[in-house]
């Protein structure tokens, strides 16, 4: 039986305060989740080895990544990020990154693999912004282009928010596309711009949603043909995200899902998914349903 390959690791999560937004628990509540849901006896799990200085520098500048590693960002850039800096938070930081293109030359090898974290996608160049500290999307494409082991790649974001550090990393480069789907009224207030940006009102329901993702399917490989995609599985379109606006049930999101990862499977692209935004008050209700993308997985890939 051929196995999807999960990429994990058990210092993904940070330290934060019991009221902050942003779940401190949610790697690891997503993991044992994923357990007692039965999907780990399909999986094979993997754990990245931190990137270096060095290999960050292809999308950030060297004084930001020092700034994370040596634990010398100011207080406005801390605010803008959303975390205080640690050493756990460092640490996680070079190694989530890594994980994302560790999961996509997984998914180069076997046509699928999944990563429990990563969709760092407002990271820029520069600077942290929304809980999101490098981005592992803008690297791991970038990465996979420079050595030659992917030439074009889709990135396909459907976390409610834009991805407007990638769309800004990423947008000089011919051989990688952006594709954002997201709530227009919801942060960032000031966008980038990706290849194809596709701004939603607020309260989008599942038939709509579904059909402009149907859309978006179509017009990403009539105007770009991959042979790798990077898949942001963000959970935040759901009615009950604390920080959406929009009105997808559980119903919706598996429909996403499973929409998805079918189009690239029946085109024979490989497909490498990250879990993206997702904020609630209960932990367990936000880890079932950043669980979906892998439910999603087991039942195209398994059957």
């Amino acid at each position: 039986m051929k196995l999807i390959t999960w990429i994990t690791h058990q210092d993904y999560d940070i330290p934060l305060a019991k009221n902050h937004r942003f779940t401190s628990t949610k790697f690891s509540d997503l993991y044992f989740e994923l357990k007692r849901l039965g999907l780990e006896q399909n999986a094979v799990i993997k754990k990245p080895s931190p990137a270096t200085i060095n290999d960050l520098l292809i999308i950030h500048e060297k004084e930001y990544i020092e700034k994370i590693y040596f634990g010398r960002l100011s207080e406005k850039e801390e605010k803008r990020i959303g975390l205080n800096w640690s050493q756990t938070l460092a640490n996680r930081s070079f190694l989530a990154v890594n994980g994302t293109l560790m999961t996509a030359r997984a998914a180069l090898s076997n046509g699928i693999a999944c990563h429990l974290a990563g969709g760092t996608h407002h990271a820029h160049a520069n600077f942290g912004s929304g809980y999101c500290i490098f981005n592992d999307l803008a690297y791991a494409s970038l990465a996979l282009i420079n050595t030659n082991e992917a030439k074009k790649i889709l990135i396909f974001d459907c976390d409610v928010h834009q991805g407007d550090g990638t769309a800004s990393i990423l947008n000089t480069n011919d051989n990688i596309f952006t594709c954002s789907i997201h709530c227009k009224n919801n942060f960032p207030a000031r966008k980038s711009q990706s290849n194809l940006d596709i701004p939603l009102d607020d309260g989008l329901d599942n038939k709509i949603y579904l059909k402009v993702v149907s859309m978006a399917l179509q017009q990403c490989t009539t105007l770009f043909k991959p042979d790798l995609v990077l898949y942001d599985a963000g959970v935040d379109i759901h009615k009950n995200d604390k920080l959406g606006r929009l009105n997808v049930d559980d119903h919706g999101l598996l429909a996403r899902d499973l929409k998805v990862l079918e189009y690239f499977q029946n085109l024979s692209i490989p497909i490498a998914t990250v879990i993206g935004g997702g904020y609630s008050d209960n932990n367990k209700e936000l880890a079932r349903r950043h669980s979906t993308i892998f439910s999603a997985a087991t039942q195209v890939f398994m059957n």
